[in-house]
């Protein structure tokens, strides 16, 4: 129970409120269908709550009602007149039964926290209830089996679906290459007969990509190269509404051969984002696809199909603002819809005949089949009343729970008072802990000071990127030195510096929105004093890659982020969950070698179909530090397979993540 507003909801989640009248269709949020919380405005003049919106962002680069290309980075806050408007909406106590309060939205924290009897309530019987129990109930320690499980022998002809120079991305039962995690062969507790994950399947594609505008980016991530551990490149994201997402035939986790009949697989990375960003009309790609494991056989498959029953739901609003309770996503593997949660007290909880996972066929008779959640809120949102679904259901099949890692913020208040929602989520950040590392291979960082003389009213003349409220936590970077301002004058500081401090002001652990009001903040004054940090390639021989870029702001490459000193890194916890058949689906490159030193573990391959994969917060060639806790670095790679392997239903990864170079 949310003790800011009294309901229970997912900590991602905005806040519930039980408003006493209806509320005007302009404060509504068009993602979450409720009246706006701390709203936000888009640059294409749509409003939605920072919650909504930042979560919508971290997965796509689009407004959700004109679909025109948008970055969190360019919304703002609302003005203060909208603010106080929907402060001022009247809401009802939520514990009705023992207060009949009415108030202000703005007012109903404080309500529950010193006066509302129901609330009181509440709070000293779930007291009463944890204290019993909280003690002598801690998890017993897991039990270790013994290995006796033999690995079952690798198939004739396993690997003749992979090309020679990237063997590493088909793992079979039995491999043993070094440093990387075997993600089918997982022992079992009892030793029982289970179903036989003989390989990985994977296969070599040929695909021509066609592009009106010669220099138009692909709008894919890339990661890897032979000056790292993963060797090859590797697809890390496509990004929405590219020339890549278009075409649909390239996915997260491809490892791409060949650009226009030139093998990639034995080059270092700053030569294959040249590859790929050389202009031209057609581009042909050569690139290995893994399909996941060959543990089905044609009649599961069939009578999987067969199994599925299409259910028909009606759900009845009281008024057309009530909200239904049901998140929606779409899946990266499986077209359509799919119902991800069910709000605890939500009118689809109480109703009780939608389930998760459940595919939505249409909704009010409009086919969704190759619908967006989008789509699906906005014929909710002005349905009058009932609310008619049509679902595809497979029995037994069920969305693993959601986990929370270290993104989640905890419950905001709903007063929007000015203060910034970013900097409050960022307070929240705490498990975003530093880590040791001394890898800078092809990149070295170097710390300079800039002291400037200049005029009040003249300006830095610079962008910036980052922050830490970015889904990737990058620290505060130049995305351009304009050829007005004192900094481009005095020429020390660059495209791709890291900003460390302004007149002694921390710059290392803002947001975006932070970081710009202290920059312009102290703008103002007739000196500045500037710490920064360049990062400097070793190898001079690289290409140039500063060529024209359109379409999305530069960044830096995926490979400089490797030389930024670990203090500055920010890392995650991912939480994996599988059941007792599965693996985890996910292979790793790297670790301690006599030859090579201590290099991190990267993320080289995720399997379709696996509990990484359905995850979808760990990304190939994200950085792994720690396993439930145990650092990671000095480990081989014959240390930290078995501390993974061990790890039956459950494990904590904590990760960097920094973002591929965009091509």
């Amino acid at each position: 129970l949310c003790c800011e507003c009294g309901q229970f909801h997912l900590l991602l989640d905005n806040h519930l409120y039980n408003f006493q009248d209806e509320v005007d269709d302009e404060l509504i949020c068009h993602i979450c269908l409720q009246p706006l919380l701390q709203p936000m405005d888009t640059p294409c003049g749509h409003t939605y709550c920072f919650k909504c919106l930042e979560n919508f962002m971290q997965e796509y680069n689009f407004c959700p009602m004109d679909r025109k290309k948008l970055s969190f980075q360019q919304c703002h806050k609302s003005s203060l007149l909208v603010r106080n408007l929907l402060d001022k909406l009247v809401v009802l106590c939520p514990f009705k039964a023992e207060c009949q309060q009415i108030m202000q939205r703005c007012e109903l924290e404080a309500h529950l926290q010193n006066r509302c009897p129901g609330f009181k309530k509440y709070k000293s019987e779930l007291q009463r209830k944890k204290n019993p129990v909280s003690k002598g109930k801690e998890d017993p320690p897991a039990k270790v089996e013994p290995n006796t499980a033999k690995d079952p022998e690798v198939p004739s002809g396993g690997s003749s679906l992979v090309a020679e120079s990237s063997a590493a991305a088909v793992v079979s039962l039995g491999t043993a290459e070094p440093g990387l995690v075997n993600p089918a062969f997982e022992e079992t507790e009892e030793g029982e007969n289970l179903p036989q994950r003989t390989s990985l399947v994977a296969e070599t594609n040929t695909i021509e990509i066609h592009r009106e505008d010669l220099e138009e980016e692909l709008g894919m991530r890339i990661v890897g190269g032979k000056d790292t551990p993963l060797g090859n490149i590797v697809v890390q994201e496509v990004l929405r509404d590219s020339v890549i997402a278009a075409d649909g035939r390239i996915a997260p986790g491809d490892h791409i051969l060949e650009v226009n009949g030139v093998n990639i697989s034995s080059v270092t990375h700053c030569q294959a984002v040249s590859f790929l960003r050389h202009p031209g009309p057609v581009l042909h790609l050569m690139v290995l696809q893994e399909k996941g494991f060959s543990n089905k056989t044609a009649q599961q498959d069939s009578s999987s199909a067969m199994n599925r029953e299409v259910i028909h739901v009606t759900l009845i609003k009281r008024d057309r603002s009530e909200p239904l309770g049901i998140k929606l996503i779409r899946k990266t593997d499986e077209a359509g819809i799919f119902i991800l949660d069910m709000l605890e007290g939500g009118l689809a909880a109480k109703n009780g005949k939608l389930s998760r996972n459940d595919r939505v066929l249409s909704i009010n008779g409009q086919d969704l089949r190759q619908g967006t959640p989008e789509t699906a809120a906005q014929i909710i949102q002005t349905t009058e009343s009932r609310v008619n679904f049509v679902v595809l259901r497979q029995p037994g099949v069920q969305l693993s729970d959601p986990v929370e890692d270290g993104i989640t913020s905890n419950n905001s208040s709903s007063s929007s008072n000015g203060g910034s929602p970013v900097h409050h989520r960022r307070r929240l950040d705490q498990n975003h802990y530093r880590r040791k590392s001394n890898y800078q291979k092809g990149y070295v960082s170097h710390e300079k000071t800039v002291a400037i003389k200049k005029e009040p009213k003249e300006s830095l003349g610079i962008t910036i990127g980052g922050g830490r409220d970015n889904k990737n936590k990058l620290p505060i970077y130049v995305t351009s030195v304009q050829p007005i301002g004192c900094l481009f004058r005095d020429g020390r500081i660059k495209r791709g510096d890291v900003l460390l401090s302004i007149n002694g002001i921390d710059l290392t652990h803002l947001n975006y929105y932070e970081a710009v009001s202290a920059l312009k903040s102290n703008a103002a004054s007739h000196s500045v004093v500037l710490k920064a940090l360049e990062i400097i390639s070793v190898n001079s021989a690289e290409p140039s890659l500063d060529i024209k870029e359109q379409g999305f702001s530069w960044s830096p490459l995926w490979i400089t982020w490797l030389g930024l000193p670990s203090h500055l890194h920010c890392c995650q916890d991912i939480v994996l969950s599988k059941g007792n058949l599965e693996s985890w689906g996910f292979s790793i490159v790297g670790g301690f070698e006599e030859s090579k030193g201590n290099q991190p573990f990267f993320i080289k391959t995720i399997v379709p179909g696996t509990p990484a994969f359905r995850d979808r917060k760990l990304k190939c060639g994200d950085e792994i530090v720690a396993v439930n806790g145990v650092p990671a670095i000095g480990m081989s790679n014959s240390e930290l397979i078995p501390m993974l392997k061990e790890q039956r239903n459950k494990v904590t990864l904590t990760v960097v993540s920094w973002p591929g170079s965009l091509v």
